[in-house]
């Protein structure tokens, strides 16, 4: 039965993954700004779906308020302001691409060392106190440790930083509204 759920989890990860790369690929490609703004929150959404498949509904649940929730309103806000069409480069992508290519590859070497997933033997199993990791199952009823931790028994430090992103989520659509609203003024004033 165990395998039957492994193999099942494996599946829909895979899947996640691939449709991950496939949306990023879209959002490359995508002249449309309004698109690829969708197509970002889309990428986002899926992340959310494949950290909670890898046991981590806090980390989850921050890149779905975070990335498909706060980011897009943002970016839409932003394109309200602008144009929705990218222009084309003035100048040649070598030099990003370049950059983007080299930091890809430190941060897959950094990965190459890294222990198994699920390894109890991982230096993040083993760092807190093991009657701490044994603990926080029975009595929270939660088995992913830092879940237990960022929900529980940190619970009001989690909601302290949820609350200061919000706040700052809602400043900016603030100061965006007060720079429209002065932009439209100030439009308003030079005609006859």
């Amino acid at each position: 039965m165990s395998s039957t759920v492994d193999l099942e989890v494996q599946t829909v990860t895979a899947l996640l993954l691939t449709l991950l790369c496939v949306t990023a690929l879209a959002v490359v490609r995508m002249r449309n700004l309004w698109a690829a703004v969708m197509l970002m929150g889309i990428y986002s959404f899926l992340g959310a779906s494949w950290m909670l498949l890898l046991d981590a509904p806090d980390v989850a649940f921050t890149e779905a308020a975070v990335g498909a929730g706060i980011s897009t309103i943002l970016a839409l806000a932003t394109l309200a302001l602008t144009t929705t069409r990218s222009k084309q480069p003035a100048r040649s992508q070598a030099g990003p691409l370049a950059i983007v290519t080299v930091t890809g590859a430190v941060l897959m070497y950094g990965t190459v060392d890294m222990p198994r997933f699920g390894d109890p033997e991982a230096p993040a199993s083993t760092y807190p106190h093991p009657s701490y990791v044994e603990r926080t199952e029975h009595d929270i009823h939660i088995p992913n440790v830092v879940t237990a931790v960022l929900g529980s028994y940190r619970g009001y430090d989690t909601l302290g930083e949820t609350v200061v992103i919000f706040t700052a989520g809602i400043s900016v659509l603030l100061l965006l509204q007060g720079s429209r609203r002065r932009t439209r003024d100030e439009g308003g004033g030079e005609s006859p």
